[in-house]
């Protein structure tokens, strides 16, 4: 089964938690402190393979989880890391973030990785607080949260050259004679539903691979017929072949040529602008050779007509095919247009707030952002330092007084992630 869309999830591990542990050894009566830091969290990493050409064992949402680093020990000991997870995905992925959809990386070439998801550093034990002023600190470091995250995966196949025209024009009988691949080959519309590949050979020992990408009919670009499922996987071919029925089918070839056209216009991603071999298909039938005639009057281009049955004009396409690759660079996957930039501005990021505070009910505040979040989740709140750490950090940042602001009064239930306490000025 071709599956080229997948949801995953991934989860990275949490860093060790550092240690609180003091030096205990005969003659040494004030040994210090000696708390390990803890291990690496494990990363998720996703790896392209050439061996795997679908999607297909991710066709149910999956969750691949890191494990969690280990927590430092006595004696300074350190936590081990723990080894990042590697998930195999076929060449040609491109995946996005699923809550904004945002690019994070094309795994374009055999073994190339990408980590999407970071494992977090682990906490550091007591002996790395120790200073002049103190001596004997019992406190430590919880581990770095891991990273959570739902992934889209769009499999774009890795095609040199790309079919496209109406369904029943011989886009498969095409690829079925110069390759061998075999697709269904049937009288009726919407034969093909998956995308084929064929490696065509020519003399003088050069190759290419060709797409039969089905589906492209009126609206394809809003997702009518089989579109958008199967447009996406024109993206990477550099040169398009437009096949145009020329038998009896009794469709006009010009309003085809128009729908066409248009269909990859309005889909972007610069497919408008990739070269293009007209095609003028089953020439074999009768008045094929008037009706193209008229056709290239109307379109005011020349076609290479092809025959599959009697494989006329079979290699003056395929050379002309050799010819347009040899000068025809890769694309990029996104428009040029939004690419290029006459001069590199340098800006200064907006400084993300520290903290901010919700409302949710009469008597109950809440404290939310992603800093103050990840500072009380690496804080060891079990030790009296610990709690006081924190304090001393929610003082310095004058939430108190961002309460008193507010109008929270005495008694008030204050909630940042799982730590509630009362208020009082």
């Amino acid at each position: 089964m071709f599956i080229d869309r997948a949801i995953i999830e991934v989860r990275s591990g949490k860093g060790g938690d550092g240690a609180i542990a003091f030096r205990r050894e005969k003659y040494i009566p004030k040994g210090g402190p000696a708390g390990g830091n803890g291990g690496r969290g494990a990363s998720v990493i996703l790896r392209a393979n050439s061996k795997i050409n679908t999607l297909f064992n991710f066709r149910h949402s999956k969750c691949f989880i890191g494990l969690d680093g280990e927590k430092g020990g006595i004696k300074n000991q350190y936590g081990r890391h723990s080894d990042d997870v590697y998930v195999d995905v076929p060449v040609g992925t491109v995946v996005y973030e699923e809550k904004d959809h945002k690019f994070l990386g094309d795994l374009s070439t055999d073994g190339m990785t990408l980590r999407v998801a970071k494992g977090g550093r682990g906490g550091r034990g007591n002996t790395c607080f120790k200073s002049s002023t103190n001596r004997v600190p019992r406190i430590a470091e919880n581990g770095e949260p891991g990273e959570t995250k739902r992934l889209i995966l769009e499999l774009k196949l890795l095609a040199d050259v790309g079919l496209v025209g109406f369904p029943s024009v011989g886009k498969s009988t095409l690829l079925s004679v110069v390759s061998s691949a075999r697709p269904e080959i049937a009288d009726y519309p919407f034969t093909t539903i998956i995308p084929n590949l064929g490696v065509v050979s020519v003399k003088g020992g050069k190759s290419f691979v060709m797409a039969d990408l089905p589906g492209i009919i009126e609206g394809a670009h809003q997702g009518k017929g089989l579109g958008l499922q199967f447009l996406r996987h024109i993206e990477r071919c550099r040169i398009i072949v437009h096949v145009i029925d020329m038998g009896e089918s009794g469709r006009d070839p010009y309003e085809d040529y128009k729908i066409i056209n248009k269909e990859l216009e309005e889909y972007g991603f610069g497919l408008s602008k990739r070269p293009v071999i007209y095609v003028a298909s089953k020439m074999d039938e009768e008045n094929s050779e008037a009706r193209l005639k008229v056709f290239e009057k109307k379109a005011k281009i020349k076609c290479i007509p092809i025959s599959a049955l009697t494989e006329q004009g079979i290699d003056d396409l395929l050379y002309k095919c050799i010819e347009l690759l040899e000068i025809t660079p890769p694309f990029p996957l996104f428009d040029a247009e939004e690419q290029v930039m006459e001069g590199k501005i340098y800006t200064l990021p907006e400084e993300e707030k520290e903290f901010e505070i919700k409302h949710p009910n009469l008597h109950t505040w809440e404290i939310t952002g992603d800093k103050i979040i990840k500072f009380y989740r690496m804080t060891n709140i079990t030790t009296d330092d610990g709690m006081m750490k924190l304090l001393t950090k929610l003082r310095k940042l004058r939430i108190d007084d961002k309460l008193e602001e507010l109008g929270a009064q005495d008694g008030d239930s204050v909630i940042l992630d799982d730590f509630t306490f009362v208020y009082y000025r």
